[in-house]
Formats: C-alpha cells, structure tokens, sequence
C-alpha cells in the first residue's frame, strides 16, 4: 500500500484512485487465484504508462488504459503462455523494476533529519533480527508497527508519505482536475 500511494504521487494521480485501484486488484486476485508471494500490482510500472497518460489526457483514460493492459494479460495467462517468456527477461523486468523503485526512493532519504536514519535503521534491525526469534508475524509488518508507534507515542516529527504532496478531500468518484 505505500508503495502504491507514494508511485501515485508520482504519475500525478490523487492517491485515493491508487487505493480503490488497489483494492480492485486485491478483491479480483482473490476471486482468479494467485499464489502467496506473488507480486499482483507492480505500481513503479504502472506509474510509468500512466504519468504521462495522466498528465496528457487526464485521470479518465486511467481505468481505460488498465483494463486494456489487463485483459491480454488475463489471456495470456489461461492461455499458459507464461511459460514462453524467458527467464531472462523476467529477471531483467524484475530487476529493471527494483532499479525504478531505487531510484525514485533516494530523493525521498536525501536531506531527511537524523531521526529519519536512526528510525530507518531501526526498521532494518527488527527485519533482520525477529525471524531469528519468529516466522509466525512477517518482520516487516513488526517493524512498521514498532516504529509507527515509537513514532506517534514520542510524537516524532519525522517526514512521511503525506509530505509527498497534497491529497485532495473528495472521493476518486470526483469529476477529475486537469494536471496540466
């Protein structure tokens, strides 16, 4: 979910449509299957094609555009041809994605108070350090809880997603406000 709301900042989309967005996907991968572990919304991808779609013709052609990348996509998989794609160029679209996301996170750690690091470093900690201990909670999970609390109970001030820009008050069902 942050990943979806920060990569909606990004492509100029109210992060509210990135939510429902978001939840479409979840309820429709629920219904059609999937398998643990599997990634069902590549958001640094989808904020690429639809940046400039969003910028040029507005957020309308947003729905549109995702049913027509998503409907081949659902055809390609009952057709199973998956299994014709390279491993290669899986590897390389996955790791051309984590650069993606590499690149577009630095500016966000860059001229951030001391706390941010320390807090940051904290996260890594709990990540590394709980499954040594537990597997039956994901460690990511245990660290944005722990921190998210240290962060509120201590009132922190800390940079956050909402810093990223502003959020409109209405609901994505809204008439749309030209990016241009």
């Amino acid at each position: 979910m942050p990943e979806v709301i920060s990569f909606s900042i990004v492509a100029g989309v109210d992060p509210m449509v990135s939510l429902v967005a978001l939840i479409v996907l979840a309820i429709a991968m629920s219904i059609l299957g999937g398998r643990p572990g599997v990634i069902t919304a590549a958001a640094g991808l989808v904020a690429l094609v639809i940046a400039p779609l969003v910028h040029q013709h507005g957020v309308q052609y947003v729905l549109p555009t995702v049913v027509l990348a998503g409907v081949p996509q659902i055809v390609f998989g009952f057709a199973g041809l998956a299994r014709l794609i390279p491993r290669s160029v899986m590897t390389g679209f996955v790791n051309a994605l984590g650069v993606l996301d590499f690149t577009a996170q630095v500016p966000h750690v860059l001229n951030v108070p001391w706390l941010a690091y320390v807090l940051f470093a904290l996260t890594f900690a709990i990540i590394f350090v709980v499954p040594r201990f537990t597997k039956a909670v994901p460690s990511p999970l245990i660290a944005i809880v722990v921190v998210t609390v240290i962060v509120i109970v201590a009132h922190l001030v800390v940079p956050n997603v909402a810093d990223g820009g502003p959020r409109r008050e209405s609901s994505p069902a809204s008439p749309p406000s030209p990016c241009r």
